[in-house]
């Protein structure tokens, strides 16, 4: 039996949702001078386009491994000390956070709250992901998760 301080591993969002690893974000000052070292400390590839996210007033640049489908590296630049990730970066920066790519986003945080994690950020589109939607989560390990819509929401501009 199941006690509320053990979190779930079942239900919707676990089994059905497609739950899959995409991305670690880690926090730098600057994406231009951090990229080419974790490219050739990581062996993976940058190609150099970096996205500017107005909601989140971070600049994001993703580092790919040469292996397809296989987990990347976010670089996140806080834009200003009132982005999302200018304290972060105050306190050092580095590691910041896991992404998952999920079905629904909604049953995903219907599944977080009922394993008594903590929404932060309500959904919301990104940039770097052409329009599809995030939101963000502390499980109660005070890891901070990411959550990816698979695809856009049907009436929406992304391609």
């Amino acid at each position: 039996m199941q006690t509320a301080d053990q979190p779930r591993t079942d239900g919707p969002a676990v089994l059905e949702n497609g739950l899959r690893f995409h991305h670690v974000g880690y926090v730098v000052r600057s994406i231009e001078s951090a990229a080419e070292g974790f490219a050739r400390s990581l062996a993976l590839e940058w190609d150099g386009q970096v996205f500017y996210d107005p909601l989140q007033t971070v600049r994001v640049s993703f580092l790919r491994p040469r292996t397809p489908g296989a987990p990347v590296i976010e670089l996140v630049e806080p834009v200003g000390p009132q982005s999302t990730v200018h304290k972060f970066l105050q306190q050092g920066g580095g590691l910041h956070h896991l992404c998952y790519e999920v079905d629904s986003l909604d049953k995903q945080l219907e599944w977080t709250r009922s394993n008594r994690d903590l929404v932060v950020r309500q959904p919301m589109p990104a940039e770097a992901f052409h329009g599809r939607r995030i939101a963000w989560a502390y499980t109660r390990s005070r890891l901070l998760l990411e959550y990816l819509e698979r695809m856009a929401p049907e009436g929406s501009s992304a391609t």
